[in-house]
């Protein structure tokens, strides 16, 4: 069902895992996509094709979205593009895990200039375009660590829980203006993240979700294109989370 045809989403960090799997699912539903990534370049022409195929229209831009300038520049190029912007996924992220005790400060502050710093500097060029459309939809990806905490990820729990309560700011700010704001928090995905685990941390991991399975990217992108399509049009400031059960 194309229930997205004519809209146009940007999806930042969309070469592989959750990304990837979002900008397909957009597509899939009829979206134009703007394809932002960082540093896989044959990863994102693979993404761009699938897109195609689908019979979207796709755009790619490569930036740093812990840069405000390159942040600035995703959005211009796809205004040139297509015009508008209906939707944003900010999903762009890393990981640098290490307990606090050997925690290095660059990593910390790498973490956060993407996970966080990266968020609001696409809320920050977004803001004025969806505004002036009285229109959007904006779907942040956060994380069940972002809700429950973490040992060894004090950087990403703390960036992933900053998103949230952006998403929640940001919902009361623009609510009044048509603009829908939420975040979806994923627990344990089948990523590059998940797959350097050990047979035996997937099991243990397994055994702590009721589902008793680590998600798809999929499972994020079902819930991501909801979000995007007008029967999410009464749910704001939400933090959904897509972990099995895990954080209940």
């Amino acid at each position: 069902m194309k229930c997205l045809k004519d809209k146009v989403a940007v999806v930042t960090g969309a070469s592989r895992g959750i990304g990837k799997a979002i900008a397909i699912e957009l597509a899939s539903m009829g979206a134009d996509l703007v394809l932002n990534y960082r540093s896989s370049v044959e990863s994102i022409k693979d993404v761009a094709k699938e897109i195609e195929d689908l019979g979207s229209k796709v755009h790619v831009v490569r930036a740093d979205v812990s840069l405000f300038e390159d942040s600035e520049k995703i959005m211009k190029e796809a205004l040139d593009k297509f015009g508008k912007i209906d939707i944003l996924v900010n999903n762009a992220g890393i990981t640098k895990d290490a307990l606090m005790l050997r925690m290095k400060e660059e990593d910390f502050d790498k973490v956060i200039s993407v996970n966080l710093k990266g968020v609001y500097n696409c809320l920050k060029h977004i803001t004025p375009i969806m505004l002036k459309q009285r229109s959007g939809k904006i779907i942040n990806i956060s994380s069940v660590v972002g809700i429950s905490g973490n040992a060894g990820q004090c950087n990403y729990s703390a960036a992933k829980a900053g998103v949230i309560g952006m998403t929640k700011s940001l919902a009361k700010e623009l609510g009044s203006r048509g603009i829908t704001v939420n975040a979806v928090a994923p627990g344990y995905i089948k990523t590059d993240m998940t797959e350097v685990l050990s047979d035996k941390v997937k099991k243990n991991i397994e055994g702590m979700i009721p589902l008793k399975r680590i998600g798809n990217p999929e499972d994020i992108a079902n819930v991501v294109g909801f979000l995007s399509t007008e029967k999410s049009s009464y749910v704001t400031g939400q933090v959904i989370s897509v972990d099995g059960g895990m954080a209940m």
